[in-house]
């Protein structure tokens, strides 16, 4: 590849006259030429002054400098004034010759556009130096300041899906990236097809304000070099997949870097030292936190603002250092003038990432124990240390005089740990001539990965379009700091992409959820002897309760039945009701094979047409489940409670039922509804004849009555509930292909189940904390984001919006206000909780013992001192937890083994187990719903919107309860649109083409709450569907 000392024999050739070259630009605009009309600014010239100066630099033989490359410049001497005057520009601007392609010279006659502009440096004058050419990318303007409208990201307990912000940006900066190179291109998340692009050693322009750190200071735990740093408490449990386990030896990883022709040059910055970052943590001048990728827009990532404001934006991949979504890192602030610039706007800023995008924000926050030891060390600052720190955060959002404000910017100096688990689907593109493919992650947050040719099909390389429509699964191995591309394996083949069952092997595998077979070693741990019976040992230990009136309301389809209930009228007219859950600490032993693998697993996944369970089904499903006329092992709470639901008293203990029936939430339903029928045997499953259908019809009745007067007073006393719409599918049952979606319908018969298991928890949370104040495993529930919550209320003002946000009782009340009186009231109050689900936090598992401030154990949304989860073990480890502890504290099971710490680093295990679980069921979802547009599309509904950004709207999809953002540049028939804000509210207003020409163009105004029609359509994409916006009636407008 040609450089600029190449052109020696164009130098000869120069006129005399340097006017005269001057005023004869090259014929065309190399390369070079396009470099340096994009640094058109004070700070280049003075460099490539400072440079020409240089005695010592090379010269030709008509005298003229040679421009040198980086790497030439470091081996004539790295203390040259040219370093000493600007370090970082030499780097960035002045990189290696081999980097770029050859200079497009016409003939022999004509110069290179560098050794032009090196002779026009003597004609240059001062005004040059403030020189701003029009259409500059701004980020390559040291110390400018970015100017876009992104997300503000804060936590939501309730919300289910909240979609991220859109991939359009303003006009100008899509105009300034077809003048520069979008960087993310160059980290290889969007490459061009062909192999010249994928082997591109193009340096991205990097946050040039802080020193590198050596190569030899890396060498102690930075980079990929985590083997030094102290293994998660989980990952020892955890076998290596046999595809990655084979990691490329040196000499294969050797071979397939020169694949990419050129020098290397570093891309990354190398990580601090662990000692530097310890350093850094302990004065304030690092903040550790989850990295949180935006999905729509992956070059934008966040992680928590220690001072709980607006949190910390790192700009690109470069930024992110290699880090993947959900990595613990620790982030270097950069310098004010490179925070960016953003509109504190609730409504413009759009929708925000999902529930379980942000969970790991809160859940790595609260616990300082799960942080690696040696790296994080807040929990030893000095109260002048952290002064210092609040000191140096207290201006993260300063507003500006023209009203936007500042959101600090920072760069990834260290990833603490790997929570990504550098799996992914995706799809493999053959290259001509190299010894490696690249594999296309469906996923635009990871990057592009090398993979051997060995690991391909054998086929693969003759016939690769035999392999355009395959998912395959790889493991990312290594990603060098000289490499845009991540280095990995092929682990295995799933199928055709677009097919559900490849589809979601694909998701369980890269959110790392263990849908393996149970061990044998497990598997030794359950009960031999089957048909299973319980021990007339045990029988004595325990409460008899076969002979009442116990029933379960479940799904229809549900198999782990966790929990029953009992309600019996006593003769003063109170009631005994119980509440009834599988004691599957009996059969799991602390300490076992089996419970190891529950503590892992954590949770079971619930997929639309599978589960992935925690236990072995033979618990889950058969021993444990209170499955009906069968003898099972039971904890219980009792109540003698009044029919206005007031506790009188209260018995825990083991227990032993016999359900009577298996209800669903279908069946209960009709007999609410139905007081006075009677109810038939074929109408209901199979009852034991010991108790009348009327009977248990009556102990329903009885049980909705009390669960009324109970949720009345939990709503009265302040609590809140946030319900979004939730999407459900009926399958096929040969095939589980979808045949029909609708919303789920949350009716009294969930709620009467709902109520009883809030009392259950909170009753065995106050049980377990006194019993055991320093071990007891709680759930608590932060306060919504105060800086947010303010944002959203002077929204909620402008837009007319009567609401309450100064408590959970208070936001209540106004979102049971009706919003309207018309047919779409319930759509609105929809959109508007969805608006103040963004502000809400994750409520988190905790050990008590490690949060000595008894204030944070609050639950927000309920409004309740203490809470837990006690009524679903067979399904979550926590609640396993909360057994042993109940037992223990109850004097009727062994004594706990786990010390303080290690229940809180189960407590953190759980919280991301949890919200890996949510996150998969919700991309389970999302894929059926897809397939069933595909082939049932496309979809006609009635849509409301639910957030305005300035090229974009987010919408409700009203018949399905979906969300979809609609891009403005994506809707036929649109002539123009434009965006405008009246406060804080945002505006667009859409202009269509008439279809007669001489008739004036239909206008639309889109604000939130706006009804629109709109059309669900397959993309190109497998499962993958877009919102397309019609047009309007004209009389509507």
């Amino acid at each position: 590849m040609d450089s600029p000392r190449q052109s020696k024999g164009a130098h000869q050739k120069r006129d005399a006259k340097g006017g005269q070259s001057e005023s004869k630009p090259p014929r065309r605009k190399d390369a070079y030429a396009r470099l340096l009309s994009q640094h058109r600014s004070g700070t280049f010239t003075k460099f490539l002054e400072q440079y020409a100066k240089e005695p010592s630099l090379p010269k030709d033989d008509k005298g003229q400098v040679v421009l040198l490359s980086y790497k030439q410049l470091n081996t004539q001497g790295e203390r040259s004034n040219v370093h000493q005057q600007k370090g970082d520009l030499a780097p960035r601007l002045a990189p290696d010759a081999s980097d770029f392609p050859p200079s497009s010279t016409k003939d022999k006659g004509d110069e290179s556009s560098l050794s032009l502009y090196m002779t026009k440096l003597s004609t240059h004058n001062a005004q040059h130096d403030g020189e701003r050419k029009p259409g500059v990318c701004e980020k390559q303007r040291k110390g400018q300041r970015r100017d876009t409208a992104t997300s503000q990201d804060g936590d939501i307990e309730s919300g289910e899906e909240l979609s991220a912000l859109a991939p359009n940006d303003t006009k100008k900066h899509q105009r300034q990236r077809k003048k520069t190179k979008d960087p993310n291109k160059d980290a290889g998340l969007s490459v061009e097809s062909g192999q010249n692009k994928a082997c591109s050693n193009k340096p991205e322009a990097k946050n040039t304000n802080l020193p590198t750190q050596p190569e030899d200071a890396v060498s102690k735990c930075g980079g990929d070099r985590h083997k030094s740093r102290p293994q998660s408490p989980h990952d020892k449990n955890k076998t290596a997949k046999p595809a990655a386990s084979n990691v490329n030896s040196a000499a294969e990883k050797n071979k397939i870097r020169r694949g990419c022709r050129g020098s290397r040059k570093q891309v990354f910055e190398n990580y601090l030292t662990c000692e530097d970052v310890s350093h850094g943590l302990k004065r304030g001048e690092l903040i550790q936190g989850p990295l949180r990728i935006n999905p729509k827009k992956y070059h934008e990532a966040f992680i928590p603002s220690p001072d709980d404001t607006r949190d910390i934006f790192l700009d690109g991949i470069i930024a992110r250092n290699r880090a993947l979504n959900g990595d613990i890192v620790v982030v270097q602030v950069l310098p004010r003038e490179q925070w960016k610039v953003v509109r504190s706007d609730t409504d413009c800023e759009g929708a925000s990432e999902p529930e379980t995008q942000r969970g790991s924000a809160a859940q790595t926050a609260q616990s300082k124990m799960a942080q690696k030891p040696g790296v994080s060390v807040d929990e030893q600052r000095s109260d002048q240390d952290e002064l210092a720190r609040k000191d140096s955060l207290k201006n993260t959002l300063s507003p500006q005089s023209n009203g936007e404000t500042l959101q600090m910017t920072a760069k990834v100096v260290y990833i603490v740990e790997k929570k990504h688990s550098r799996a992914v689907t995706g799809s493999l593109k053959f290259l001509p001539d190299k010894p490696f493919a690249m594999f296309s992650p469906v996923d635009h947050r990871v990057p592009r990965i090398n993979v051997p040719l060995t690991d391909c099909p054998e086929n693969f390389s003759t016939r690769p379009g035999d392999y355009a429509n395959t998912l395959f699964i790889c493991r990312i191995t290594d990603w060098p700091s000289d490499n845009n591309f991540a280095e990995g394996r092929l682990a295995k083949t799933l199928g055709q992409a677009g097919e559900i069952e490849p589809e979601t092997e694909g998701i369980l595998v890269e959110y790392d959820v263990d849908f393996s077979e149970f061990s044998d070693e497990v598997l030794a741990c359950l009960p031999k002897n089957l048909p299973w019976t319980i021990p007339p040992e045990e029988m004595t230990k325990r409460r008899d309760l076969r002979k009442e009136c116990i029933f379960t309301i479940d799904p229809a389809t549900a198999r782990d039945l966790d929990d029953a209930l009992s309600c019996k009228q006593l003769p003063d007219g109170n009631y005994e009701v119980g509440v009834h859950i599988a004691d599957v600490s009996y059969f799991v032993e602390e300490g076992s094979a089996l419970d190891a693998t529950a503590s892992q697993r954590a949770t079971s996944v619930y997929l639309v047409q599978k589960v992935v369970p925690m236990l072995p089904r033979l618990l889950c499903e058969e021993l444990c489940s209170l499955n009906p006329l069968k003898d099972r092992l039971t904890f219980s709470v009792i109540w003698k409670i009044t029919p206005e639901g007031k506790i009188l008293s209260e018995w825990f203990g083991r227990s032993v039922i016999r359900s009577c029936v298996k209800l669903s939430y279908d069946h209960a339903q009709s007999m609410i509804e139905a007081p006075e029928k009677m109810f038939t045997p074929d109408e209901l499953p199979p009852v034991d004849p010991q108790h009348p259908i009327d009977g248990i019809h009556q102990a329903v009745l009885n049980l909705h009555s009390i669960a009324k007067n109970l949720r009345a007073q939990r709503f009265s006393g302040g609590a809140l509930r946030l319900d979004q719409l939730k999407l459900s599918f009926t399958l096929d049952k040969e095939t589980m292909m979808p045949q029909g979606c609708y919303v789920y319908q949350y009716r009294d018969s969930n709620k009467l189940v709902e109520e009883f298991m809030l009392l259950a928890n909170i009753a065995t949370a106050n049980h377990i904390y006194h019993g055991t104040p320093k071990l007891a495993l709680l759930r608590r529930h932060p306060p919504p984001k105060a800086k947010m919550v303010d944002e959203l209320q002077e929204l909620c003002e402008q837009l007319g919006v009567d609401i309450d946000l100064s408590s959970a009782g208070g936001l209540h009340k106004s979102l049971i206000a009706t919003l309207g009186v018309d047919e779409y009231s319930t759509a609105r109050k929809e959109v508007l909780t969805h608006m103040c689900s963004r502000p809400m936090q994750m409520a988190l598992y905790f050990c008590t013992g490690a949060l000595p401030d008894e204030k944070l154990y609050q639950h927000y949304a309920l409004n309740v001192p203490l809470y837990t989860h006690f009524t679903s073990p067979i399904r979550r480890y926590a609640d396993l937890i909360v057994h042993r502890l109940l037992a223990w504290s109850l004097k009727c099971g062994p004594r706990l083994g786990p010390s303080t710490e290690e229940v809180q680093k189960q407590a953190t295990h759980c919280n991301e187990k949890k919200t890996v679980s949510k996150r998969v069921q919700e991309l389970s979802s999302e894929l059926f719903f897809g397939v069933f547009v595909k082939d049932c599309g496309p979809l006609d509904s009635e849509a409301m919107v639910m957030g305005v950004l300035d090229q974009s709207f987010d919408v409700l999809v009203l018949r399905y309860g979906v969300q979809k953002r609609v891009y403005c540049k994506s809707v036929a028939g649109l002539a123009s649109f434009h965006h405008r804000k009246v406060g804080k509210k945002s505006e667009l207003t859409l202009l269509w083409t008439p279809e007669d020409h001489q008739q004036p163009q239909v206008e639309q105004v889109i604000s939130i709450f706006t009804l629109v029609e709109v059309q669900l359509k397959a993309d190109g994409a497998p499962t993958k569907y877009s919102a397309v916006l019609k047009k309007p009636n004209t009389n509507a407008c």
